[in-house]
């Protein structure tokens, strides 16, 4: 069988943790920032685990991760 392509954007959004679940990065933390909290924007920038109904896609496009 030939290797699998990576879709690099997915790459670079997600990886693995070690017992084999999505970790992802919060959204709506890049812009229009002053309207929202401290305590909202310090809870963006924690990583999050991606839901189990999303991560049999996300696996296949990073097959290799």
């Amino acid at each position: 069988m030939p290797k699998i392509k990576t879709h690099r954007g997915a790459a670079k959004r997600f990886s693995l943790t070690g017992t084999g679940k999505v970790k992802r990065s919060k959204a709506f933390a890049s812009h229009i920032l002053t309207k929202k909290t401290s305590k909202k924007k310090r809870n963006l920038r924690k990583s999050a685990v991606m839901d189990k109904t999303n991560v049999a896609g996300i696996k296949k496009l990073i097959p290799y991760a």
